[in-house]
This record gives C-alpha cells, structure tokens and sequence, in this order.
C-alpha cells in the first residue's frame, strides 16, 4: 500500500518550475583560436562551478544549454537543455562543457544568425519564468543580417539578451555590443580584456545574471 501511494504521489504532483532557461552562446569564429577557444570552455566550466553560480542554478531550478556560432549557417546547439536540480547536475553540466568539442574553425562572425538559431531553441522553454541568452564574442558581426533587427523577436519572446565583449584590438567591442546586441530587462554587457581574463569575467557574468532579479539596465 505505501508503495502504491508513493507512486500515485510521484505521478500526481506537478514538477518543480524552471525560473531560468540560460543558453550559453559561445564564439568559435574564425578569429578564435585553438588555445582562445580552450580557454571559453575551460572559463565557462570554471564558472558554473563557482558556488555562487552553482547554488543560483539550483535555487532557479535552471535549465542551461550552449551554442556553438561562427559565420552564416554554421551555428550548432552542442549541449541540450539540462536540467539542474542538484550540485551533481552542475558537476556534470561543467564537465560536458569542458569536453564540447569545437564544431567550426575557420568562418566569420554571424551574430545575428547566432540570435536567430538561439531564438529558436527557446521553443521548448515556455515553463520557464526567465530566459537568458548569454553571448561571448570577440568581434563585430561581419556577415548575415544584423543583431540589432532580432530585438524585436527576442522581445517578443521575453528573451534577455546579454553579452561578454572579449576585447582584443582597438575596436570597442563592448559599445557596440550595447548599441548592437543586446536586449530585454535589465540587459547587459561585461568586458574581458583580452581571452586571458574570460574566465574571471565569465563567473563575475554568470553570478550576475542567474539572480533571481536583475536590477541594472541597458538603457
């Protein structure tokens, strides 16, 4: 008998809600390296390891996902939707980003393509409260349509868009990212000086954008 109940629970009671669907958007063009790109992933798990980071994907009972982008019609969604619910989920979700092996070596740099596939894969997220679209780049967008004119879809969608501006030469990068990229409540842009500080600022970004309430704004 109490093994009947306790499956009739199990089947009866809703599944906890996800407060935040986070899709990891990462830079494979062709100005990115072999040992550039070693360092996003190395970065970006080091980042989702940080307790602070880990403890706000649990609170949220996030779901986070991760884009490879380069140029036009070469962007790939390599990690699934994940669910993280436990400190092993996250353990785990970091180890599959660290082994994500590089899809694209040697294209330009289609960020509104990257958008657009990234759009699409919020399709299945509807039960999430929050959507987030992380964006780390080291370039302007030189190909396909422009960023700027996926605004209104992503908001359409409740979709915030924020980015990493990894600088490398004397282009700003992060004002155009402000001006170009990104969207939505409370969006915003973090500066790496050069790929050798990414991982620091990627963990600063990551603890900024998995609160629950984002309090600054792009405007």
């Amino acid at each position: 008998m109490i093994r009947l109940l306790t499956a009739f629970l199990l089947l009866t009671t809703p599944a906890r809600a996800c407060d935040l669907a986070l899709l990891l958007a990462v830079d494979v063009s062709g100005s990115v390296d072999t040992k550039e790109y070693r360092i996003q992933m190395d970065g970006l798990a080091f980042a989702l390891r940080d307790g602070v980071v880990a403890d706000a994907l649990i609170e949220q009972r996030a779901e986070v996902a991760l884009v490879q982008w380069t140029g036009s019609s070469r962007q790939r969604q390599t990690i699934p939707w994940t669910r993280i619910d436990t400190y092993d989920d996250v353990l785990a979700l970091a180890d599959k980003v660290e082994a994500d092996a590089r899809v694209w070596r040697n294209y330009s740099t289609a960020i509104g393509e990257a958008l657009s596939v990234s759009l699409s894969a919020f399709a299945s997220m509807d039960h999430c409260l929050r959507k987030v679209i992380d964006v780390s780049g080291d370039g302007v967008s030189n190909e396909g349509v422009e960023p700027a004119t996926l605004r209104s879809s992503l908001n359409a969608e409740n979709i915030t868009v924020n980015a990493i501006a990894i600088e490398t030469d004397k282009t700003d990068l992060t004002a155009y990212f402000f001006e170009n990229l990104i969207t939505g409540p409370g969006a915003f842009v973090m500066t790496a000086q050069g790929f050798e500080d990414y991982p620091e600022q990627i963990k600063r970004k990551l603890q900024r954008e998995t609160t629950r309430q984002l309090t600054y704004s792009a405007e």
